[in-house]
């Protein structure tokens, strides 16, 4: 993955826990090839990491900011991040 990037993102609430959102994420996360983890934080935010193509990075931030349809994103949190050799899928984490 020479030429992708890695982003490390937070979705602050709202509501961003007990709507799916770590699914939505997946889910959109595998429709942009990208792979990462997603998971549930103790205070109430949904966190991750997101690597692959700079343009479906952007795409997929944009979704995560919006969230699935019963979520309320207040502020999307993202910093780039060194990218991570050999991972091949997206995971939901617990």
């Amino acid at each position: 993955m020479s030429n992708g990037k890695r982003v490390y993102f937070v979705a602050h609430g709202g509501i961003v826990q007990g709507v799916g959102f770590r699914y939505f994420a997946q889910k959109r996360a595998r429709e942009y090839k990208l792979t990462g983890w997603v998971r549930n934080t103790d205070n109430n935010k949904v966190e991750g990491e997101a690597q692959g193509d700079h343009k479906a990075i952007q795409s997929f931030l944009k979704d995560v900011d919006k969230g699935p349809r019963h979520a309320h994103v207040v502020r999307l949190d993202h910093e780039e991040r060194e990218p991570v050799e050999g991972e091949t899928e997206f995971q939901v984490r617990r």
